[in-house]
């Protein structure tokens, strides 16, 4: 790329990130020196680093290589920081003292954007597993492609594809406005609920950033909407637009939905004919709806009916996107990222049309001070909906505390009383008691760091 001339490293300031770790692969597959800095060690950065990258957890300058600690070299090297990182990051503080050139995620991407056909998936929910969806047709077919995934694929074992194609799958992410930054060729919304009203202080203004990202097609390209938002976005002049859902209108429909033992079978009608016979192996309608975008986009990339028919029944699925991590007799264990009640909602709508008359024990941990204050009527009425629930001490992540705001507002909230507000270090406790049907674990923060824990528990109890 035009812009990296003479750069010979690149220098990642929260490398672990699920994002950033995509690039920080793309980049060293590339032939780039890759370093960086996250806060804690975790199974990615480990990863990362038996790929070659040089990784650090203490922001303390002198534990920097040399090519990206001395000014000296800072012509040589581009430095990509996350909004994750606070403003008063000695490291990041450092760079910006001394004239490196310094870019947000975003901006590296859309870097990438410009140069390739990129399919871009924006969306509140959704996003991850549609674009992995997308990817994997695109990869299974005679199109190709590559992708910077939101989340560990179980096709590939990576949240990175790097093909031949033109086409560049991404999550297009509303946070901070970073998807502001890429020019979509195909531009997909999966849905607008209020969300990072933190960033956009009201709904209005998160519709309206919505259509500046889908203003930001390029000539002759593609929006296509679930049917739930069509009329909220409108298409520029000369941009083909499409919607898909299960209503009579959509352009890409899924009709004759069959649920079978595991499984679903559908067709999907299209303007390029129908795809008959699509069998899912994932549970819940949500699913069916995100195959469908999946299938939407793949074929107005040019994957032919047969490659989307194929390629959707062995689809596996993302880590953290109603992740079976076991599945037992007395006792199945489901890990989700849901962090948002419509989120909620549809995992456990899921589980109970895969699950149906098991006792459903939840496990949240709310993420964010403002996300928890904003929807903790939501929430609450959500998680009513289970049968037992723990709620985890709230995650703050990049935020401050707000006053009056925490777990127990939520727990407050619930008609059901079979709730319990409890630490990161009674959950392993309170989930040695549970005996019979189906654990979840719900949650964007750091409940992911008991996914091992409790499956390596469970497995041995049962």
């Amino acid at each position: 790329m035009s812009d990296f001339k003479n750069i010979e490293g690149i220098y990642f300031l929260g490398i672990g990130g699920i994002g950033m770790s995509a690039l920080a692969r793309y980049f060293l597959a590339g032939g780039y020196t890759i370093a960086g800095y996250d806060r804690t060690e975790t199974p990615l950065t480990v990863a990362l680093c038996n790929e070659g990258c040089a990784i650090i957890y203490d922001d303390d300058v002198s534990s920097l290589p040399e090519l990206f600690g001395s000014p000296s070299q800072k012509e040589k090297v581009l430095i990509i920081f996350t909004p994750a990182i606070p403003a008063d990051s000695i490291l990041l503080n450092h760079f910006k003292d001394n004239g490196y050139r310094i870019q947000k995620r975003a901006g590296l991407l859309g870097m990438i954007s410009r140069e390739t056909d990129t399919i871009g998936v924006a969306g509140t929910h959704g996003k991850t597993t549609v674009s992995t969806m997308t990817a994997h047709l695109l990869t299974s077919s005679h199109v190709g492609c590559s992708a910077f995934l939101g989340g560990i694929s179980r096709n590939y074992n990576t949240n990175l594809l790097i093909g031949e194609s033109r086409f560049t799958v991404m999550e297009a992410d509303e946070f901070d406005r970073s998807f502001h930054q890429l020019t979509p060729f195909i531009a997909l919304i999966t849905a607008i609920d209020a969300d990072h009203l933190d960033i956009y202080g009201t709904a209005e203004s998160m519709v309206e950033a919505y259509q500046i990202y889908a203003d930001k097609i390029s000539e002759g390209g593609v929006l296509i909407l679930n049917e739930k938002v069509a009329g909220r976005i409108n298409p520029s002049p000369g941009i083909t637009c499409f919607t898909y859902g299960i209503e009579e209108g959509a352009s890409f429909r899924a009709q004759n939905i069959f649920h079978g033992d595991g499984y679903y079978s559908f067709d999907i009608e299209t303007p390029f004919g129908v795809v008959e016979g699509v069998r899912l192996l994932m549970p819940g309608m949500v699913n069916i709806m995100n195959a469908t975008a999946a299938a939407a986009a793949a074929l107005t990339a040019g994957v032919s009916p047969d490659e989307i028919r194929q390629a959707l029944f062995l689809y596996k699925g993302v880590n953290r996107r109603f992740d079976v991590r076991v599945s037992l007799p007395q006792i199945t264990y489901i890990d989700d990222y849901a962090h948002h009640p419509e989120e909620i909602n549809a995992l456990i709508s899921a589980v109970r049309d895969f699950y149906p008359c098991r006792k459903i024990t939840g496990i949240f941990q709310p993420h964010l001070y403002s996300r928890t204050r904003d929807f903790a009527e939501g929430f609450a009425s959500a998680l009513d909906r289970l049968d037992q629930i723990f709620i985890l001490t709230l995650y703050p992540a990049r935020e401050k505390p707000i006053e009056g705001v925490s777990s127990d507002m939520i727990a407050s909230m619930m008609k059901n009383r079979n709730v319990k507000v409890i630490t990161r270090e009674m959950l392993l406790q309170e989930a040695r008691q549970i005996n019979e049907g189906v654990l979840l674990t719900i949650g964007a923060g750091d409940i992911d760091r008991f996914v091992e824990p409790l499956t390596k528990m469970l497995k041995e109890r049962f």
